[in-house]
């Protein structure tokens, strides 16, 4: 597909956007999300899920954008018909992610802790659900996750309270990483610098589409980036059920995800 200068990039995120909490991705978003390279758009996903966690959700969805942004921003693939999944990695970010783990560690003792490195494989100590990691996943002694170049440290401490959680992270300064809180005292890290923002703006850039036709659609606090880069010249749209800081990095709002937000979006297009 030749982009025009009509053509827009639409980025998606998928959990509590394209895809509510229960796993359903209802037939309103199916219909509209199909409709958009009928029209000549380009959407993709921007997501903090793994590779392996993401390629189902494109195939749900039936499009096979040029590219994926996958793992906060840290993965992004670039479609190949010939590799096996049908994408190769374009551009991975990585960093070492011993110095944070311990001072982490040091004051959230009982938290559980995954480290992902750039295959997408999990290696992790403590206890997680089984959904949050996917099918690549290990686990370790706290000591070998410090062993492995990181694309994403992931901590989680269900002892705390969101606010009590958020409380300590900022108290730690990690700021030689990048980091956003998730659902229910869930915290990513990523490279320093390392946001779905550069990696869809490395999109945006490989693509030769204009700032002013950029669209991203999200709800989490890993999107608040994506969606001030977006909002500059374009469109950065929070879900309605996002949180206040989320909805304040947007230019706009829309529909929570029960409501179809995503589909009366792009139903306008």
């Amino acid at each position: 597909m030749e982009f025009t200068d009509a053509s827009l990039l639409i980025a998606l995120d998928i959990d509590g956007t394209v895809m509510r909490e229960d796993g359903v991705i209802s037939d309103a978003v199916l219909e509209q999300v199909a409709r958009m390279p009928q029209l000549g758009h380009e959407v993709m996903l921007s997501t903090g899920r793994s590779v392996s966690m993401t390629l189902p959700v494109l195939d749900r969805l039936g499009i096979t954008p040029r590219y994926l942004v996958c793992s906060n921003g840290a993965i992004t693939l670039k479609r190949n018909p010939g590799a096996p999944t049908g994408y190769t990695r374009h551009f991975v970010e990585s960093f070492n992610p011993s110095q944070v783990l311990t001072t982490i560690q040091s004051k959230l003792a009982q938290a559980s802790y995954a480290v992902e490195d750039e295959t997408g494989l999990y290696r992790y100590s403590g206890f997680f659900p089984d959904s949050a990691l996917g099918a690549q996943s290990e686990q370790v002694p706290f000591e070998q996750l410090l062993q492995h170049e990181a694309t994403r440290v992931v901590v989680i401490s269900p002892e705390h309270d969101m606010e009590e959680f958020l409380s300590i992270v900022e108290s730690m300064g990690l700021h030689k990483v990048s980091y956003n809180v998730g659902w229910t005292a869930w915290l990513d890290i990523a490279p320093d610098g390392v946001n779905k923002a550069t990696a869809m703006e490395r999109v945006r850039a490989d693509l030769r589409i204009p700032r002013s036709r950029v669209i991203a659609i999200g709800d989490g606090r890993n999107d608040i980036d994506m969606l001030e880069w977006a909002s500059v010249e374009g469109r950065g749209i929070a879900m309605g059920q996002a949180p206040a800081d989320v909805v304040a990095a947007a230019n706009e709002r829309t529909g929570t995800d029960l409501d179809d937000g995503v589909a009366s979006i792009l139903r306008t297009l």
